[in-house]
């Protein structure tokens, strides 16, 4: 007789739209999964920040329709508490947020032999002493914590250098762009229209924050070196990058709705990049660099033959330097955007923890 499938309790926190595209990816991949893996996902509970569903084997819940059951307010660790259930089954919590008060529970959870998988980046480069104490719950009780999606979506970024650095190989250098908004904006920048142009264009496409300045600033690529350099060994946080952003000052605390009526700002600084880059026989792109504990993020002007150079629309190229790859970088590239390739590494991430129980590899 076959053994019995691997039942897995799923909670999924944020049903924005990398949580709602997990949601859709975990229903069409159930059937497989049960008939080829012997596992089975069993989604009980979605949370927003306000409200709770439990009980989540509803297809309108799942399609995301608030209406598809009885709600109640949200409180993360009752939450958390009814996924895992009688604990008679392994539970893992997909956080699909950004949010700090969500990583804040991490610790807790996993001290509690509860999985997390997410690509909330505020968890892991967020306060030092916070990110410690994750590390040293999920230690103490075997319990995973997964994130590849926390940097270049889809990509495995995070992974690639986990297996590095688990073979015996030392990082000395990364050298990145990991930001496929602005890899789109500096693809397009050649002068024929004023950059705050190519700014609305992009937040009209989807492709910025709803407000432009939380890509435009080079804190969400700074969060993202930082995860990478904890992910080294390096004791790094936030306040440590050099970070050189592109708002002006006087657009940095405005509301929303004043920045994007004062975008004209950016034009004549961008201007100044761009020729500066001509002269120089350049291109401009939004580059993130670590060598030891020395960190930046900024616009710098890169050779013609230089791999950043011929990267096309939304892409994420990483660069690793180390021990073994020290006369040529091993890179990473392709899309480093979108909600469902960043769903994808989620939902990898969640049959990394079913791997790690002896469910067996499907085949495609």
């Amino acid at each position: 007789m076959p053994a019995a499938p691997l039942v897995v309790h799923v909670g999924l926190i944020g049903p924005g739209k990398v949580g709602s595209a997990l949601l859709t990816q975990l229903r069409l991949a159930a059937p497989r999964l049960l008939r080829d893996c012997r596992l089975d996902l069993r989604l009980r509970a979605v949370s927003d920040s306000r409200h709770m569903w439990l009980d989540c084997d509803d297809e309108a819940l799942n399609g995301r329709t608030h209406g598809a059951q009885t709600w109640r307010p949200a409180e993360l660790d009752e939450f958390a508490a009814y996924v895992a259930g009688d604990g008679g089954a392994p539970a893992v919590l997909a956080d699909c947020s950004a949010s700090d008060l969500v990583a804040d529970r991490y610790a807790g959870w996993l001290a509690a032999g509860i999985h997390v998988v997410t690509p909330n980046k505020r968890a892991v480069s967020g306060p030092l002493d916070r990110w410690l104490r994750i590390g040293a719950a999920a230690g103490a009780s075997g319990a995973r914590l997964h994130y590849e999606g926390t940097v270049g979506a889809g990509l495995p970024v995070v992974h690639t250098l986990r297996d590095l650095l688990d073979t015996g190989d030392e990082l000395t250098g990364v050298e990145g762009m990991l930001s496929g908004t602005l890899a789109w904006l500096f693809n397009r920048y050649d002068g024929t229209l004023p950059f705050s142009a190519l700014v609305r264009q992009a937040h009209a496409l989807g492709y910025t924050e709803p407000d432009p300045r939380d890509d435009l600033s080079g804190v969400d690529v700074a969060r993202k070196l930082v995860i990478l350099a904890r992910e080294a060994g390096i004791a790094l946080s936030l306040e440590d990058v050099a970070i050189r952003g592109l708002v002006p000052a006087e657009l940095s605390a405005c509301d929303r709705e004043t920045f994007m009526e004062n975008l004209e700002a950016l034009d004549a600084p961008m201007a100044a990049l761009l020729a500066e880059a001509r002269l120089a026989g350049g291109v401009l792109r939004h580059v993130a660099r670590l060598d030891g504990r020395r960190a930046s993020v900024g616009v710098e002007v890169v050779e013609p033959d230089h791999a950043f150079a011929h990267a096309r629309l939304t892409d994420n190229v990483v660069r690793f330097a180390t021990r073994r790859y020290c006369d040529n970088a091993l890179v990473v590239q392709g899309p480093g955007a979108g909600p469902e390739v960043t769903a994808a590494a989620v939902f990898a991430d969640l049959l990394r923890v079913a791997g790690a129980m002896g469910v067996k590899r499907c085949a495609c």
